[in-house]
């Protein structure tokens, strides 16, 4: 008997599986248009473009306040160059920037730009040279460079005036700082050398009571080291008096604040009214400083100097690297003027974006992963023949320095 095959040439069976192979074919095919006409396009965003020159697409629409002058705003970004290579990101930090509009802390483009957003909103935004950093350029910027800026604005704070800025104030310091107790606290009384952590809201003494910089907006209290100069003179002399829990308003004339300059967004002979909660404050211990005695002190050609006291391991980190490091920074006379050490809080920044000091963007780019060191560093790559509280001018800084990690 002849076994007939399933798929034998010609056959009814052979016709049939034709036929729905043909079947499935058309199915597909009209699936597929189907689907073409059914989907509905996505709209591309649009590019806008200002009076000014500035160029501004949104990504994504937030559904918040648009920030008015003198708000405070939080800013998430990611700033590139013409050719694509990004200079700076407040993501890689994972620290959004904080500022008041109409200060004059950002770039005008910048400022501009984020005006025309809503709490919530992703955006492009370029900025053309007059606008950002014009014709001399800055750090990594290049002259006459138009620059390229991803931005979230992830808050807008509207900021309430103090309760009465006319009050009469019942405590007074021999500078002329004045100030009231509005909550007393319980803990501890503040003094030299402890580190303190606060709270703070600061207001320009003018008829608007102008709000000009606020911690509570950037949910992150102000840490420092009381005695040190790292807050304005007011502070120095006017904190000794409170306790941890205190809720204190102070008036500080502008003398013992920003003087007759002025600094960012405080005008020049500014008086200034804060509103203060006193949230910490425990004593400090100086770090020791590296052993050095016996080691090479190593010089490069810019005048550099440094010492390994631990080499670490692997390659030195690249350009555009997020750094971790430990720093303690010493006057040349031996005087600690600052500690990340003391505070228990490693310090980020991006190697070779200007964010430190010269001093150190070339010290770092040498130094492999886990290395400590110290660094002395002379005025020109440090600050200068001006110096800055509280670097005297044309010093000479030591540094002992520890990098912990390389981020990215």
């Amino acid at each position: 008997m002849k076994t007939l095959s399933c798929f034998h040439a010609g056959g009814p069976q052979r016709q049939i599986f034709v036929f729905f192979l043909v079947l499935g074919g058309l199915f597909a095919m009209m699936c597929n248009s189907a689907c073409s006409v059914l989907r509905i396009p996505e709209p591309q965003p649009e590019q806008a473009i200002t009076d000014s020159g500035l160029a501004y697409t949104i990504i994504r629409h937030g559904d918040g306040p648009t920030p008015q002058e003198g708000d405070q705003v939080s800013v998430h970004y990611t700033g590139q160059l013409s050719d694509g290579s990004v200079f700076d990101s407040s993501y890689e930090r994972d620290e959004p920037v904080q500022f008041s509009m109409g200060s004059g802390e950002v770039l005008p483009g910048l400022e501009e730009g984020i005006a025309l957003l809503k709490e919530g909103t992703k955006a492009t935004i370029v900025i053309p040279p007059e606008l950002a950093y014009g014709d001399m350029g800055f750090g990594p910027v290049p002259e006459n460079e138009t620059l390229s800026f991803e931005v979230e604005l992830l808050s807008v704070f509207s900021p309430g005036l103090p309760v009465d800025p006319k009050e009469t104030y019942m405590n007074e310091t021999p500078s002329g700082i004045k100030y009231n107790v509005i909550e007393a606290g319980e803990g501890i009384q503040l003094s030299e050398e402890m580190h303190v952590s606060l709270n703070y809201t600061g207001y320009i003494d003018d008829a608007a009571q102008t709000l000009f910089d606020s911690s509570y907006e950037r949910e992150e209290p102000l840490q420092f080291i009381l005695g040190r100069r790292m807050v304005i003179p007011g502070w120095e002399e006017a904190l000794p008096e409170f306790k941890v829990g205190d809720v204190v308003r102070m008036w500080v004339p502008y003398h013992m604040a920003y003087g007759r300059q002025g600094r960012g967004p405080i005008p020049p002979k500014a008086n200034l009214v804060f509103e203060l909660e006193i949230l910490d404050a425990q004593s400090t211990v100086s770090p020791e400083k590296y052993a050095v005695q016996g080691k090479d002190t190593l010089e490069t050609v810019t005048g550099l100097r440094y010492i390994l006291v631990e080499e670490g391991k692997g390659d030195p980190p690249a350009l555009g690297s997020v750094l971790k490091v430990h720093y303690s920074g010493y006057l040349s006379d031996g005087r600690l003027f600052d500690s990340s050490v003391q505070r228990s809080e490693p310090f980020r920044f991006v190697l070779g974006t200007g964010q430190v000091l010269k001093g150190w963007d070339q010290a770092f780019a040498l130094f492999p992963k886990g290395t400590k060191a110290r660094l002395i560093i002379p005025p020109h790559l440090a600050y200068g023949e001006e110096g800055k509280d509280p670097i005297p001018p044309g010093e000479t800084l030591v540094f002992d320095v520890e990098l912990i990690d390389v981020l990215r």
